[in-house]
């Protein structure tokens, strides 16, 4: 649909390894991590000549670990006109953390990416957006530590993370940030995931793109749409002693994402969450 190509829409990549991802926290230690084969900086160099074949831009919300280890790389996507944002330095969930962790990991974050970019970082998103109503104070560390917007809330009833009754809409929080949460399509008495991520690579094309086309018509607010680097890469080493689960979640139709994600680029405008979510954060 034309009007599709009209509204532009907020591209959001979490840069982290096939090692970091939390379907693999009980099967992998971060103490491992530097011996396992690193793939993150070459898929996003894929990603972002994909982007710039097809006029996209995006927020690459970065991981501290890879930005220390990836300079070069994050100086790449600021160059190239996307958003630099945070992912927090660990990838630690921040349910498991105390706000005193938290501060540390966010603070330490922004800073290597600020350093490594000259450019102040604004934006962050929690690992599995874990940020819900047992640690509203993540909030109010958030804005101490100088931020002025989150995407770490997905509005859905999900086995990991979720808070289904909080907005659906962008919202300034009584802490001071905004939170720009997930979208949803509200359909038959639910909220069903529509923003990416496996989702995406477990459904045909045709029917995310008909879910998203509902938002559009459905919602005055933005869409966003999020996914990892490592989607991109069905030859990323797997682990083969992870739960059943984990690894259907985290191996399926990795070798049709690329195609799929072609197509998306193909269909809508996007740009980054600084700039779709602006007339929101003025």
């Amino acid at each position: 649909m034309q009007y599709a190509r009209l509204r532009s829409n907020a591209l959001t990549v979490d840069v982290e390894d096939y090692f970091h991802v939390a379907a693999f926290d009980a099967t992998v230690s971060p103490a491992q991590w530097p011996d396992f084969p690193q793939r993150v900086a070459r898929n996003t160099e894929i990603l972002l000549q994909q982007f710039d074949k097809h006029q996209a831009k995006a927020t690459f919300f970065i991981l501290g670990w890879v930005a220390e280890r990836y300079p070069q790389l994050v100086k790449q996507i600021h160059a190239a006109g996307h958003e630099v944002a945070s992912h927090g330095y660990a990838h630690a969930k921040a349910s498991v953390q105390t706000a005193a962790e938290f501060l540390q990991d966010v603070s330490r974050a922004k800073a290597i990416l600020e350093d490594i970019t000259g450019a102040e970082v604004v934006g962050y998103r929690a690992p599995s957006f874990s940020i819900g109503k047992t640690n509203e104070w993540a909030f109010d560390v958030l804005q101490q530590a100088g931020y002025l917007y989150s995407s770490s809330t997905y509005p859905v009833v999900h086995d990991l993370y979720g808070t289904p009754d909080w907005p659906q809409q962008p919202y300034k929080r009584a802490e001071g940030i905004w939170e720009c949460p997930m979208p949803v399509l509200n359909k038959v008495g639910k909220q069903w995931p529509i923003a990416g991520g496996g989702y995406f690579r477990l459904l045909p094309y045709w029917l995310s793109k008909k879910c998203i086309d509902s938002y559009l018509k459905q919602s005055d607010a933005p869409y966003m749409f999020y996914f990892h680097p490592w989607e991109i890469d069905p030859h990323q080493p797997r682990f083969e002693q992870a739960p059943f689960k984990s690894k259907f979640r985290h191996y399926t139709n990795l070798n049709r994402m690329e195609a799929k994600l072609v197509r998306l680029l193909q269909d809508y405008q996007w740009r980054s969450v600084k700039e779709v979510y602006q007339p929101y954060f003025a």
